[in-house]
């Protein structure tokens, strides 16, 4: 890119529900305008477009609390005019399709207009949530399992299958598959690979390249081996930096949902108290850790 041009990149966020897209979207934007804070990118200028919608996510994100789920009419259209060091300046596109949507495209094989045509060109971030994948249910493990415990092999009624019940890994590379091909989309596009929720899985002391591939062989697979010609890099983020108010699991036991929501708010009180916001964000690649969201970001737009 020439020093001073600007041009328009389109870059398309996507990920199954709870995936953290809109988490993501509304600490990219309190760090873009935060001067404060070292970063590839920055806030050029607001254009002609409405920012109510990150404007409004933002806010919430700034108190520590939960976002609202993305509602399921409509497309929120995110752009952003982002400079680098040179001066140049990339209108980025980013479309903040619900989880729901991509959910539709393995359940139902359905796709909107309005999101195919998104999809269609410009390169991928995929946002996978590393504390919420469905791992497969191996037959191998499930009879060593019963072995161990000293069961024998139970009359268990037939449960009829049905696609939600795939595992993650299996969901996303169709995902993926679908955006490779026409009519939906094309092949030989970037894409960075976001495991978000980071603070809760680095326990395991993976890398997050080791972790998609300890986790999700089949996906790190399809990506490595360019049959659909990506580009690839996988990144940890903890784009909160720790446990939100509002978080509770409804499913647990009163006394150890009362024990988590306590510790959560105090969790969500620390995060408050942080002077600069932006100094929350976590983002890791390889042995590597920065606050810099807009570093993934730049070498999409490559």
């Amino acid at each position: 890119m020439v020093e001073g041009t600007k041009s328009l990149v389109s870059i398309s966020i996507i990920g199954l529900p709870e995936s953290g897209k809109t988490t993501f979207l509304a600490a990219l934007w309190e760090l873009v305008n935060e001067r404060r804070v070292e970063k590839a990118l920055s806030i050029d200028s607001i254009g002609e477009n409405d920012h109510s919608y990150l404007r409004k996510i933002v806010t919430v994100w700034r108190k520590a609390t939960e976002q609202a789920r993305t509602r399921l009419t409509g497309l929120s259209a995110v752009r952003m005019n982002l400079k680098d060091q040179h001066g140049n300046v990339v209108e980025v596109a980013m479309p903040d399709a619900p989880g729901e949507d991509f959910r539709a495209m393995w359940e139902n094989r359905e796709l909107g207009r309005v999101l195919g045509d998104s999809l269609a060109g410009g390169n991928i971030m995929l946002l996978v949530n590393g504390n919420k994948v469905k791992a497969p249910a191996w037959v191998t493990e499930r009879a060593a399992q019963r072995k161990a415990a000293g069961r024998q092999k139970a009359e268990a009624p037939v449960k009829e299958w049905h696609p939600s019940l795939a595992p993650t890994q299996v969901q996303l590379v169709d995902l993926l598959q679908m955006i490779s091909h026409a009519p939906v989309g094309r092949g030989d596009r970037r894409i960075v690979v976001m495991i978000s929720a980071w603070d809760k899985v680095e326990g395991e002391r993976l890398t997050p390249d080791a972790f998609l591939t300890a986790k999700m062989p089949l996906l790190a697979q399809y990506i490595e081996s360019g049959r659909d010609g990506w580009t690839s890099r996988v990144y940890g983020v903890s784009a909160q930096g720790g446990e939100y108010d509002g978080n509770d699991d409804n499913a647990e036991p009163d006394e150890r949902r009362a024990a988590k929501k306590a510790i959560k708010g105090r969790d969500a009180d620390r995060l408050r108290e942080v002077d600069i916001p932006a100094d929350r964000i976590r983002l890791v690649f390889g042995e590597r850790e920065s606050t810099d969201l807009t570093e993934p970001l730049q070498w999409l737009m490559r």
